[in-house]
């Protein structure tokens, strides 16, 4: 394991924890972890030995959100272009998969970095909350493109307007989160989720992934001949053919990304 400051990271059969690690202000970002956040998630992604990725926080919540003791920016949207965008994103566009693991309050742009996960696991005492109502301010980091894609314009509206607080089994219901589990198991099922995926051979999982994405944007005639390029790539695969002679073979395959 290696630890910064604020966050803490390491790997075990083939998946990458990564915890927030400001428990006395419930994983409230500052600038410090901003920036080392973006490092341990660039460092994921290159790690060839890493397949799949865990968000997580430390203590008693996911996050916070932003530490407003760590004072205001002269300018806002600097920050959020510079230091929150950059670290979204790459989760957004990694190759591989991320879960979050959400522990209690995930809130404000907490809330942001949980659903930009490609899969969520939320405690049953773990909810996300839109607190930007409270203190004047609007959703930021994407929430409300997760929002209105998850729930509809009105749903969504009325979740940032009422400053809801919703609840695991609800977020599940409602197709903000993927599972939910006892608290104390949170990290052990969500790791042997990630170990069971991370098994998977990596090329799919990886287009996939950028299936799904191009699908927010595309029409269906244009997703299906994109489907179409990727499968190209994947049945050219070394993994298609190991999956194959598996399967024959009534054996389990090893994939290796190839």
């Amino acid at each position: 394991m290696s630890e910064t400051e604020t966050v803490r990271y390491a790997v075990n059969e083939g998946v990458a924890l990564i915890t927030l690690n400001r428990p006395q202000v419930m994983n409230a970002f500052n600038h410090q972890m901003r920036l080392e956040l973006l490092a341990a998630v660039r460092r994921a992604i290159a790690d060839a030995e890493v397949r799949v990725a865990v968000l997580t926080g430390e203590g008693r919540g996911f996050s916070a959100g932003a530490d407003l003791a760590d004072g205001m920016p002269a300018l806002v949207q600097q920050q959020i272009d510079e230091e929150y965008k950059p670290v979204l994103m790459a989760i957004a566009e990694s190759p591989k998969p991320f879960i979050s693991a959400v522990n209690g309050a995930a809130a404000g742009i907490g809330s942001s970095f949980a659903m930009v996960c490609d899969l969520t696991v939320m405690a049953e005492n773990a909810y996300l909350y839109q607190a930007f109502m409270a203190i004047a301010l609007v959703p930021d980091g994407g929430a409300t493109w997760h929002l209105v894609r998850q729930l509809g314009r009105k749903r969504a509206f009325e979740m940032i307007v009422d400053g809801e607080k919703m609840n695991a089994a609800r977020c599940v219901e409602l197709g903000l989160a993927n599972r939910v589990v006892p608290a104390e198991r949170l990290l052990e099922e969500t790791l042997a989720w990630a170990r069971a995926i991370a098994r998977k051979a990596p090329l799919a999982l990886r287009y996939s992934k950028e299936a799904l994405n191009k699908a927010m944007q595309l029409d269906l005639a244009d997703t299906i001949s994109y489907e179409a390029k990727l499968q190209n790539i994947t049945m050219l695969s070394e993994d298609t053919r190991e999956g194959v002679e598996a399967f024959f073979a009534k054996r389990p395959p090893v994939f290796k990304g190839r």
